[in-house]
């Protein structure tokens, strides 16, 4: 149908590198007015802006942003309360008559506020215990054996090394007496319409672009903002330790590594991520792909997607 003027939520993913975050800025200040909402999981954090690649005073102050610096590094937040808080905002964007523009590169989370997530029942600390105490004492393959006997669709799902999972789905099996694979189908979509393209670079470019933002990160101060983290105690964190740039430098901080070879480490596994990134999005029949060329300008992209955007509203 024609949707006329009305506001259709843009959902632009793919891998770290790709150039997300200047385009979405491009599009809701010159094509699309709109508010960006983001879906990477590593901004919600306060404290973590440069190996986050957090949009930076300048592009805040151009477009309005939301689900950035939500909470401590040491408070969890979960992805429900992302998927119900971005979802309140889209609401909220489009009640204002203006186009809400989510990004990010966590397509976990994207995948939470477009078809939902599983909100399961509350952990059992007995029975993850029991669990974890059967994989240390037959291995974690005879528990994911376990797995595939009573939930056969769910176990294709997870890496039998993957405990942590594992347990999950046989403690939501014990608690309900239903299989988590069935659970997962009843939840809720994203209730307007949307429209999902992504950005994608060939692996040359894509490669060389994340080695020259590690270097940019490095110049920008990434070691002493780690160092800082270090000392305000949020060094064991989970959301630090896992994000890439902070882990390899506290290794070197800890005298683990060299400062190079740490660099060395956040370039390389920062490009294993964004392989992992884009095998996770190709498996997404709805995003329409645009493949950028090298060098062009984050203004030029956006018409590009401005276009596609167009094209697929007309299709609605």
């Amino acid at each position: 149908m024609n949707q006329g003027s009305k506001k259709v939520t843009l959902v632009l993913v793919g891998a770290t590198g790709t150039g997300k975050t200047d385009v979405a800025v491009e599009l809701a200040g010159e094509y699309l007015p709109g508010e960006i909402v983001s879906a990477d999981s590593r901004l919600f954090y306060r404290h973590m802006d440069i190996a986050t690649a957090k949009p930076g005073p300048d592009l805040l102050a151009r477009v309005p942003h939301h689900m950035i610096d939500l909470v401590d590094p040491d408070t969890q937040y979960t992805c429900k309360e992302f998927q119900t808080e971005a979802r309140r905002i889209i609401h909220d964007i489009l009640g204002r008559g203006l186009t809400p523009i989510v990004t990010g590169g966590s397509g976990l989370y994207v995948r939470a506020l477009t078809d939902g997530v599983f909100d399961g029942p509350a952990a059992n600390d007995e029975v993850r215990e029991r669990l974890a105490k059967e994989a240390e004492t037959w291995g974690p393959e005879l528990l994911w054996e376990h797995l595939d006997t009573v939930d056969p669709e769910k176990a294709m799902q997870i890496d039998p090394q993957n405990t942590l999972r594992v347990i999950r789905a046989l403690e939501v099996f014990e608690i309900t007496g239903e299989k988590m694979s069935d659970l997962e189908k009843n939840v809720t979509p994203l209730d307007v319409p949307f429209i999902t393209i992504g950005l994608r670079r060939n692996t040359e470019d894509l490669y060389r672009r994340i080695d020259q933002r590690v270097d940019r990160m490095m110049e920008d101060g990434l070691l002493s903002e780690t160092s800082a983290l270090v000392a305000a105690g949020y060094g064991d964190c989970r959301a630090v330790m896992n994000t890439l740039g902070y882990r390899e430098l506290i290794h070197h901080l800890s005298g683990q590594t060299t400062l190079g070879d740490a660099v060395d480490l956040i370039k390389l596994h920062t490009r294993r991520f964004a392989k992992r990134q884009g095998t996770w999005f190709r498996k997404d029949e709805d995003i329409r792909w645009l493949d950028v060329t090298p060098g062009a300008r984050a203004s030029a992209i956006a018409q590009m997607v401005h276009l596609e955007y167009k094209k697929a509203l007309a299709t609605l």
